[in-house]
Formats: structure tokens, sequence, C-alpha cells
């Protein structure tokens, strides 16, 4: 079984904050696992109190949703009385809005990560790049 560790939570984040220190921004990374229980934050310098929260429930609207929530964000266009009434059925816990994307492992999704600090095409940039971070292995 594959599961989100740590270790794999902190490449990913490391990788997302250093495309946002190339992109010059502050940014705060979230990483769930793939229930969306939290498995590491790590908030920037410089961040709003409350990207921890947001970036979070980024990921995990990526994480319940199996896709990055730049997807969602498009998604709600279609379907808008579905997206409205998400926030009353889960206050605070999901947060479909650009800046989270799945980490899919072998084809299963393990976790997701979540940014927030910058713009929201900042957030999804960086997200990205965690992820694609995660594929190199562990920096030396």
């Amino acid at each position: 079984m594959i599961e989100m560790t740590l270790e794999l939570a902190e490449r990913v984040a490391e990788a997302a904050r250093a495309k946002a220190m190339e992109l010059g921004i502050s940014m705060t990374v979230s990483v769930v696992d793939e229930s969306g229980r939290l498995v590491l934050c790590k908030r920037g310098d410089g961040t709003g109190f409350f990207t921890t929260d947001t970036s979070r429930a980024k990921a995990v609207a990526a994480v319940a949703f199996r896709r990055t929530t730049k997807e969602l964000a498009e998604l709600q266009r279609s379907s808008p009385e579905f997206w409205r009434a998400l926030p009353g059925l889960l206050p605070g816990e999901v947060l479909p809005t650009t800046g989270a994307v799945p980490i899919i492992i072998d084809g299963r999704v393990v976790g997701a990560v979540g940014c927030g600090g910058g713009t929201a095409e900042e957030d999804h940039e960086c997200a990205l790049a965690g992820v694609e971070g995660m594929k190199e292995g562990p920096r030396k």
C-alpha cells in the first residue's frame, strides 16, 4: 500500500516553496494524505494569517475530488448549485479554488498539495512544482 509519508510531504513542500522563491513570493504549503488529513504545513514568512487554512482546504478539495482545484474552479461554472452548497455541507474544510494538485503515485491518489500566498495562478504553479519535485526524490 502506498501511503503519504512525512518524507514525501517534505519533498513536495520544499519543491513548491522553491518555486515560490523563484517567483519571488512568500507561500504557505500544506500537504494532506488520501483522506484529507494534514501531514505537513509550512507557513511562508510574511504570508497572510489565513493561508494555513486556505492552503489546507484547497489540498482537501483536490484529494476529495481527485483533480486539480484549477479544474474544480472551471467545473463551478457548469454546476453552480452544487458548488454553492458545498461550504454549507463542509464549512471550512474544502476550498475548491485554484492552488492545489493531487499527488498521484502509480495511478493512485495518495494525497494533495495546496498552496496559498500568491495569485491563483502562482499558487497553482507552485503546487504543480511540488508534485514534480516529488518525482525527483530527496534533496541531498
